[in-house]
């Protein structure tokens, strides 16, 4: 589930573009190294709070860090492996998933919505699975609606079905033809995840299961079902600001009626612990759990070819206009243009959490940035401060040398 979003663009070829990078490139040094632990640490103590860097460079030497403010050290010190709320990572998850039925001539893009889910989806005789996928359906979103908003900030303990958020979900504002308009909207990814349980006969934890992580060997990966995270590995602690600076964060962008903030223990700071409230809702939009690690497997593996027919990798990588992503949407993938090369990944936002991860074209370099809060870094100078660390962690990733300008402290 994406509350801030994250890379995108148009379709480019995949040779070209690694075989480029690949002669362009040069190895990081120890001193590229320790500069982008500063950045991290300069991130954290501004407002990004617990920070895990992931840089791998196809050399066979990731880069791990992990930083963090010095009173949240208090709940527990991070580390690199921790897990870790990716959400709407989980989108690109379900899009493979969707695409390996479609390589299987099980699913048609082209099927209507109202083929597989009859009277569940507003408009469904007229949206196709590829629109859900990539954004273009007409659907609005449900989640700052008031029926949802509460459970959202966890002020309301409900157990959601995705039929129960179809039946919330508004349509655009203004309203948009389906096809014709990009329009982010977590409720694709509900109607998505029901027609993969509809076709396979299966649930989605089991596809994710079977299909993604135990052929990928990822460990510490699943798709959360409540609140509680699995025992046996550290997890990192979320953080929001409280219900004064949210509304203030927010001011520009959303009305919040007063009062209205999330649920949880109150650390230093004007801030909230939200690591307890349920994410399961999110489930086909943004409901796993993972490391940086792990993450970064699946991500190598899908843009590498190793998980889908090139045929439907094309498919994927064939983007609409999406100016907020910051160039386009493929079917469950972004692509953006940095200034030291093109990306594919996603971004995830939950309460407490946010998370960027991407690839090189060719799924030989990968770089992960989670950060312990999502509306916490829309303040300015902590969004200044972990937009630097991001863009020095990819130009790393590509081999390329980190911008040369950073944020004062």
């Amino acid at each position: 589930m994406a509350l801030t979003t994250c890379l995108g663009a148009a379709l480019v070829s995949c040779s070209d573009e690694a075989e480029s990078a690949a002669g362009q490139s040069t190895a990081a040094s120890p001193a590229d190294d320790a500069r982008l632990a500063r950045l991290a640490q300069q991130a954290a103590d501004t407002g990004s709070l617990g920070v895990i860097v992931r840089v791998d460079s196809g050399n066979g030497r990731p880069v791990e860090i992990a930083k963090q403010a010095a009173w949240t050290k208090d709940d527990h010190p991070i580390a690199a492996g921790d897990r870790f709320r990716v959400g709407s990572n989980t989108k690109t998850v379900t899009a493979t998933l969707v695409l390996q039925q479609v390589a299987q001539h099980k699913i048609s893009l082209d099927d209507r919505v109202e083929k597989w889910l009859p009277g569940l989806v507003k408009g469904g005789e007229d949206i196709t699975v590829r629109m859900l996928l990539s954004h273009t359906s007409g659907l609005g979103d449900f989640l700052l609606t008031p029926q949802f908003l509460p459970s959202l900030t966890g002020q309301e303990q409900r157990t959601w079905t995705p039929q129960e958020l179809l039946a919330i979900t508004p349509e655009q504002d203004p309203p948009a033809e389906p096809g014709k308009t990009y329009s982010y909207s977590n409720a694709n990814y509900e109607a998505l995840g029901l027609i993969l349980e509809k076709v396979t006969g299966s649930s989605l934890a089991e596809l994710i299961e079977q299909k993604i992580t135990k052929p990928l060997g990822m460990k510490d990966s699943y798709l959360a079902t409540n609140a509680e995270w699995d025992t046996g590995k550290q997890h990192v602690t979320g953080y929001e600001p409280d219900a004064a600076r949210l509304k203030e964060i927010l001011s520009a962008t959303v009305a919040l009626p007063d009062g209205v903030g999330f649920a949880g223990p109150e650390p230093p700071d004007d801030n909230v612990d939200t690591a307890a409230i349920d994410p399961s809702w999110s489930w086909a939009a943004g409901g796993m759990v993972s490391t940086a690690a792990d993450w970064e497997t699946f991500l190598a593996a899908l843009n590498s070819g190793e998980l889908l027919p090139k045929a439907q990798m094309k498919q994927m990588r064939t983007t609409v206009d999406a100016p907020e992503e910051g160039g386009g949407y493929g079917l469950g993938l972004m692509r953006v243009d940095t200034a030291c090369g093109t990306v594919w990944g996603h971004t995830g936002g939950l309460p407490g959490y946010s998370s960027e991860i991407c690839t090189d074209a060719a799924g030989t370099r990968s770089v992960t940035v989670f950060t312990s809060t999502n509306f916490g870094i829309k303040e300015e100078k902590a969004a200044t401060t972990n937009k630097a660390l991001v863009d020095a962690a990819t130009c790393q990733m590509l081999g390329k040398p980190q911008p040369s300008v950073s944020p004062a402290g």
